[in-house]
């Protein structure tokens, strides 16, 4: 049964992380920055938990309160460059900080016990869950409420002018433009969404894996967060879920 609920819990998971791609594909912007923002809400929420003892509600809050901004300061320097060149430029953002905790070291003695990331040899004692007591059910039962909360909030934001706007930007910024649209606003904001995003499904992901390592964080994870939502199509934010479920 274990495996099973693991398998439910991967599923939700990505498709936070997908869904964070999503948002930005609604803008015409193919980003492969997920998977980085995604590993700084791993170690993020990771680090509050077991270095400072923080419950893990409040922690996952503060890793995604961390990735949007950064997050939104990325969209700057991203909205300079478009198609292909920002895909190059999302992509080395990425590699960057995968490297940079490939490199992160931050060990302290929490009772009795050398706790924190190792840089290479990863982040390996996020026990949250088992130290207290959560069953298999809970962890699964976390996971699938935040999903279904951003599914729920994309989904209304969707039918709303909101989404509209986005979609807008995304058929023709020009166009938008010229209806009074302000393009620059609207894509830094879809891009500190899908930080958000991608922050709640790493932190979301670093308590349920409980071991984080560079090799998970790379260019392959950034494809598959942009892969989800393209197969599912962007016309319903649904499909993103049955394209996680087909890929697997």
């Amino acid at each position: 049964m274990d495996y099973f609920l693991n398998l439910i819990n991967t599923i939700g998971i990505h498709t936070l992380l997908g869904l964070s791609a999503y948002v930005l594909l609604l803008t015409g912007q193919l980003s492969l920055a997920q998977a980085g923002f995604f590993a700084v809400g791993a170690y993020t929420a990771a680090v509050l938990t077991v270095i400072f003892g923080w419950n893990i509600l409040p922690a996952i809050g503060l890793a995604m309160l961390i990735t949007g901004l950064l997050a939104f300061l990325v969209g700057f320097p991203a909205l300079r460059v478009r198609g292909l060149m920002l895909v190059v430029a999302t992509l080395a953002f990425g590699e960057f900080v995968r490297m940079f905790f490939y490199n992160f070291e931050w060990r302290v003695i929490r009772d009795g016990v050398e706790v924190g990331p190792e840089g290479t040899m990863g982040f390996s004692e996020i026990r949250y869950f088992a130290e207290h007591g959560w069953t298999s059910w809970e962890v699964t039962s976390l996971i699938w409420v935040f999903v279904v909360v951003v599914m729920a909030l994309i989904w209304w934001a969707d039918q709303t002018r909101s989404g509209a706007v986005l979609r807008a930007v995304g058929e023709d910024e020009l166009a938008a433009g010229t209806v009074g649209i302000d393009v620059t606003v609207v894509k830094v904001a879809a891009m500190t969404v899908g930080g958000v995003i991608a922050g709640l499904a790493g932190g979301l992901y670093a308590h349920q894996i409980t071991m984080l390592d560079h090799h998970a964080f790379t260019v392959l994870l950034a494809t598959f967060a942009i892969a989800y939502p393209i197969l599912g199509g962007v016309s319903n934010v649904f499909g993103t879920l049955v394209a996680v479920i087909f890929i697997q």
